[in-house]
């Protein structure tokens, strides 16, 4: 790339119910003895293509997360309103023109994530860039909330939350993404492998 990537923020979704771990804050699970929410923001802070911010959507335990040392959003809609709420309060906050979202219970995410979504995002001329990868069948799956978004899809996003929409494909149809599979030689099978869980954190650390 012979020009200027745009300033990226990070943006971490921690603010889910956690209602398949019996209710707990999965952001504050440990994983290899630290926090998912950690582990997460130091595999931001690793990325080949660095990032200006990152931030951390959470609805509870606020001043746990305020502890890791980045600023801390509640989601801007009440009553726990999914993955598409923490992409409105991210966008709400951020001050760069790319915003990245990564969820809190995927430790193991590639550390070129940030660099192939915006090559995609560039090369096709996309609003946003999404990442896809294998499942357990095979099948090669976009992953949603790895998502990189142009900051300037707030007002959109902000039209369809308030006419009562929460799911994340019926939104990212509405606008050009660019799908990145991270199935290539050298990629981890196991790098989008989350924990919805404490079985499933346990096979993850496993690994």
């Amino acid at each position: 790339m012979n020009h200027t990537t745009p300033a990226i923020t990070g943006l971490i979704l921690a603010g889910g119910r956690g209602s398949r771990m019996g209710g707990i804050d999965k952001g504050m699970q440990n994983f290899h003895g630290l926090p998912l929410a950690l582990q997460t923001l130091m595999r931001l802070q690793l990325q080949s293509q660095p990032l200006q911010e990152v931030l951390i959507n959470a609805n509870r335990n606020l001043a746990a997360y305020e502890s890791l040392g980045v600023p801390v959003w509640p989601d801007s809609i009440d009553g726990y309103a999914g993955p598409l709420a923490g992409f409105l309060t991210g966008l709400e906050r951020c001050e760069t023109p790319l915003l990245l979202t990564v969820p809190c219970d995927t430790p193991l995410f590639p550390l070129d994530l940030v660099e192939r979504l915006y090559q995609a995002m560039d090369e096709q001329d996309a609003d946003m860039a999404m990442a896809a990868a294998p499942e357990a069948d095979g099948a090669v799956r976009a992953q949603p909330v790895f998502c990189l978004l142009k900051t300037d899809l707030l007002e959109s996003l902000v039209k369809f939350t308030q006419s009562g929409g929460r799911k994340i494909d019926a939104w990212t149809a509405q606008h050009r993404c660019a799908i990145v599979p991270f199935d290539q030689r050298g990629d981890s099978a196991n790098a989008f492998a989350n924990a919805n869980t404490l079985a499933e954190l346990q096979q993850l650390e496993a690994l």
